[in-house]
């Protein structure tokens, strides 16, 4: 919906100011909202109102399980607090001293900021936020049809949220990250080979193209030299390159990038490149870039997250899981900061070859630190990331109760 916005907002005076303001009204329509929201009867019953409690409980479930719920949260709550208790410091450096003491939170907490960080570092949010610009990168000049297509990948992204929601405990945690993650690499390979091959076949520009602009030329073109579009762009008093009339892949003109250029080139029906250059390889682009989001958003777009509401001990599950987001988004600063300088430092397809180099050390990473969890209650996890021949890359088998085997042994 957001891209939707956008994109209504792109031939209205001041574009960027209502794409950015316009995200004010949901949250005033949130904010209204939380009025009417109830605390939680887990906090409630914590500081004791357990009348408000039972209200909230009858809210959510039939008249004959209030009970039976409510006994369920007394217990809950009672072994938290002992479990709290059992930590003895209540500060946060003491908690996190007590934390960094136990090998299971250690091991929890190594899988969970591995995943959060990989999450950012295969390059996702750069495709989130800056798509337009990868689109024009890829060769399309209109700022509006730039806007349109990368529609694809935000639809794409939720299709794949959605999609996730059905293999998750199929497929199981770990597998899925790394179905995804061999996904990401490879089509991250393919997009940077796509912008590689752009480069290098990008038109040239010509001197009888240039003619017309006479007076608008880039100031760092010289007819002597052998430019090409690419080195049009690269130009260090920012130029622009026009393209040629009817076709875009033959000669062109470069010229100082302005308002006044881009009229110009655009009132002798051609069009104006400040991002990408025109070339034949734009929908292929497109194409990975698709099949790069379907690869992310089932696996490494939510399982990191489901993966940290799971592996850490119930005690210190708040400040693990407050550590794993920090991690996930102080890569996503980084990530998303750096972006746009790689792009004109490495260029657009060394850059995607740099996310597909950091991607391929993720899998690997993920596959020698990331245990399964699916199926597994959290003191199964607790006990498995205690053994002593923890391996994550094998499946924990718990140990079956007693009384199971005596049944399965009855029944042979």
């Amino acid at each position: 919906m957001a891209y939707l916005i956008n994109l209504a907002f792109t031939k209205v005076p001041g574009t960027w100011r209502w794409m950015l303001g316009i995200a004010g009204v949901p949250a005033l329509l949130q904010l209204v909202l939380m009025f009417t929201l109830p605390e939680s009867p887990r906090w409630l019953y914590r500081q004791g109102r357990k009348e408000e409690t039972l209200v909230i409980l009858r809210k959510i479930y039939p008249a004959n399980e209030v009970d039976q719920e409510m006994e369920s949260l007394r217990k809950s709550i009672d072994d938290e607090i002992l479990l709290e208790g059992s930590i003895g410091e209540q500060g946060m450096l003491g908690k996190l001293k007590k934390a960094f003491g136990s090998r299971v939170v250690r091991r929890g907490l190594m899988a969970g900021v591995i995943v959060q960080v990989a999450q950012q570092f295969v390059g996702i949010n750069t495709v989130m936020y800056y798509s337009p610009t990868i689109v024009q990168l890829a060769g399309f000049a209109s700022n509006d049809t730039a806007m349109a297509l990368s529609l694809i990948t935000s639809g794409l992204n939720a299709i794949g949220s959605v999609v996730s929601m059905f293999f998750v405990d199929r497929t199981g945690r770990r597998r899925l990250m790394l179905l995804s993650l061999v996904g990401i690499v490879v089509w991250l390979a393919v997009l940077g080979g796509t912008f590689l091959g752009a480069a290098n076949n990008a038109p040239p520009v010509s001197d009888l193209e240039m003619r017309p602009f006479a007076n608008q030329t880039c100031p760092e073109y010289k007819p002597s030299v052998h430019w090409s579009c690419m080195d049009c762009l690269k130009a260090e008093s920012t130029c622009g390159f026009c393209a040629h009339q009817g076709d875009t892949l033959r000669p062109g003109a470069c010229l100082a990038l302005s308002n006044s250029t881009k009229g110009m080139c655009h009132a002798d029906h051609r069009e104006f490149y400040s991002e990408g250059c025109p070339n034949k390889f734009g929908w292929l682009a497109l194409l990975a870039l698709g099949a790069y989001i379907i690869s992310y958003s089932p696996g490494m777009g939510t399982v990191p997250w489901i993966v940290n509401s799971e592996i850490y001990p119930l005690r210190f599950r708040g400040v693990c899981g407050g550590i794993a987001a920090v991690a996930n988004w102080v890569s996503n600063l980084i990530v998303t900061q750096t972006f746009l300088t790689l792009t004109k430092a490495l260029g657009t397809a060394a850059t995607f070859f740099l996310f597909c180099g950091v991607s391929f050390l993720a899998l690997i990473v993920v596959f020698f630190t990331v245990p399964e969890t699916k199926g597994l209650q959290f003191e199964e996890v607790e006990k498995m990331l205690d053994s002593k021949d923890y391996k994550p890359w094998k499946r924990y088998r718990p140990e079956v109760p007693l009384k199971a085997r005596d049944i399965g042994l009855s029944m042979l």
